[in-house]
């Protein structure tokens, strides 16, 4: 035990500062890549389904950060920070349902596979159900909620951003197309 940081929510103000500073930025790249590929996304349940789960993995850790900042007792955090766990983790479920497993969109498929939709939400009520035992941890555990949640939603708004094919016309090799030849005038 670490001087009573564990067990202390008041002593994690800084963490929860950079961890709501850092969601939020986060959260504004994935509505930026979105955009840019809004025709792809209209056109993919999975693809809204899967980014609907990497605003998820954005705001738990942002929720968390406001949990933590807000002034109450460590009893107060440790129950909220179970019930933003049981909440996000009932999100993630539903979206994972919804998404299916898209066998045609090679970006959804990476996402299903490499995602760490439910480590987010156990890790966090694992903080939240060890911060109330006083034992086992306590607000350690929100490290790696926070690191998983925050780097699996980067690695999705990458692969949307990258991965997921545009409506620019890629450039073409070879010479340039010729006009077609129209005849002689009609008068």
């Amino acid at each position: 035990m670490l001087s009573g940081m564990d067990y202390a929510p008041d002593l994690w103000h800084d963490f929860a500062v950079t961890v709501g500073s850092l969601a939020g930025a986060l959260t504004g790249l994935l509505f930026v890549a979105l955009s840019i590929k809004g025709a792809a996304m209209e056109a993919s349940i999975a693809l809204r389904s899967r980014a609907a789960q990497t605003l998820v993995l954005f705001v738990t850790p942002a929720i968390t950060a406001v949990v933590l900042v807000a002034p109450q007792p460590r009893i107060g955090t440790g129950v909220e920070l179970l019930v933003l766990a049981a909440i996000s983790g009932a999100a993630l479920r539903v979206l994972d349902q919804r998404a299916g497993h898209d066998s045609q969109n090679s970006v959804a498929r990476y996402i299903e596979r490499a995602s760490p939709n439910m480590v987010t939400a156990v890790l966090t009520g694992v903080a939240g159900f060890t911060l109330l035992l006083r034992g086992g941890g306590g607000l350690y555990w929100l490290i790696p909620a926070v690191l998983a949640g925050l780097v699996g939603g980067v690695i999705n708004a990458w692969l949307f951003l990258l991965r997921i094919p545009g409506t620019i016309e890629p450039p073409q090799t070879g010479p340039p197309p010729q006009p077609a030849e129209t005849g002689p005038p009609v008068p």
